[in-house]
């Protein structure tokens, strides 16, 4: 039994589109050694929590095609995963935890719903900032996200204006801003108030089920029939009521709405590895300032990602500046370093679906 107890529930559903051609509808980032060569980046994920709430209290979140890797990878129990029955974004993703833990008779633990595609360095301070966040949302009963110190002003993430402090590294949300222009996002790091969001979050599972009541109640009724059909092990209702639940962000839903909304702010290096250009800052960088991953042979090139994942074949390359080289057993990547978010763009053109 988990109940008065601590859990992890880590979100691991996403495609990884921009990591195309390594990222694959079977074979997804979380699921490729970005950021450790000997891990994957759920692995890492996984490891760094466990010490702070025990590896049979983490716990997955992934889509059904998903279940079966994640299961022959071995890292949780079987039953630690929860494979969502239907794409409903992340307020679907976290009804249906929530659901599952209310299935199995856990009313009073507290979660910490963290991510597995970001790269987090000096676990132990990781897990004091997430011990911290946990004991925040149990003493006030409200939410709790996690704010990333702004290091430039970037226009990819959304933004957390903290207010009134209330404990170490600790604020109440003032409100969550959507990504920002550039000279936007330069005010907001300027001001020393704004946050980028983490997209990591902390909470009782009373306090969830109490906010989203208010602030999304077709939600929240639909949460709790599909609890009483996994009670009853009904999976079919449990996907009909899991449809009911509306396709929306867990912060547009409910963290804008909540009443009781409180920032920690992360103090640990923290990065997300969105797209290869965040290889610049994740991996090891040669001299002339390449990534250089697998059987390359580069000559005169600068600023460029080379990253080889076939066994047989050399990725070759001289003269190349600023470039994405990326070479795989069915498919070849080429883009300038500016233009590796625009790289999802171009797998929403490839209509074979064997290369997705």
């Amino acid at each position: 039994m988990i109940d008065d107890m601590r859990v992890a529930v880590i979100m691991a559903g996403g495609s990884g589109e921009r990591f195309w051609p390594l990222s694959r509808k079977q074979r997804p980032k979380q699921l490729l050694r970005l950021t450790d060569p000997e891990k994957t980046m759920l692995h890492e994920a996984v490891d760094r929590i466990a010490p702070l709430v025990g590896a049979e209290n983490v716990y997955i979140a992934t889509a059904p095609h998903l279940a079966e890797p994640i299961h022959n990878a071995g890292i949780v129990p079987v039953n630690n995963v929860f494979a969502e029955p239907d794409k409903r974004n992340t307020l679907g993703c976290l009804a249906w935890v929530s659901a599952n833990f209310l299935a199995r008779g856990h009313d009073e633990i507290s979660i910490a719903i963290l991510t597995a595609d970001h790269k987090i360095e000096e676990p132990e301070r990781f897990r004091a900032t997430v011990n911290q966040a946990l004991s925040l949302a149990e003493s006030t009963g409200g939410l709790v996200t996690m704010g990333i110190t702004p290091t430039r002003p970037e226009t990819g993430y959304g933004y957390i204006e903290g207010g009134e402090e209330v404990g170490p590294a600790a604020r109440k949300v003032v409100r969550f801003r959507e990504k920002p222009d550039l000279e936007t996002a330069k005010s907001f790091v300027e001001s020393g108030n704004f946050f980028w969001n983490s997209g990591m979050f902390f909470w009782t599972q009373k306090a969830f089920l109490s906010e989203l009541s208010n602030a999304e109640p077709s939600a929240h009724d639909a949460l709790h029939l599909v609890a009483g059909s996994l009670t009853s092990e009904d999976h079919g209702a449990a996907t009909d009521h899991f449809r009911m639940i509306p396709n929306l962000s867990i912060d547009y839903a409910l963290m804008e709405k909540a009443k009781d909304v409180y920032v920690v702010q992360a103090q640990f290096p923290w990065d997300d590895v969105g797209a290869f250009d965040s290889l610049f800052r994740t991996m090891p960088v040669d001299l002339d300032g390449n990534v250089v991953i697998g059987n390359v042979s580069a000559k005169d090139c600068n600023g460029c990602v080379l990253y080889n994942d076939s066994s047989d074949r050399v990725l070759a390359a001289v003269g190349m500046k600023n470039v994405i080289m990326v070479q795989t057993g069915d498919a070849v990547l080429l883009a300038p370093a500016h233009d590796a978010q625009r790289v999802k763009e171009l797998v929403a053109m490839i209509d074979d679906a064997t290369y997705l």
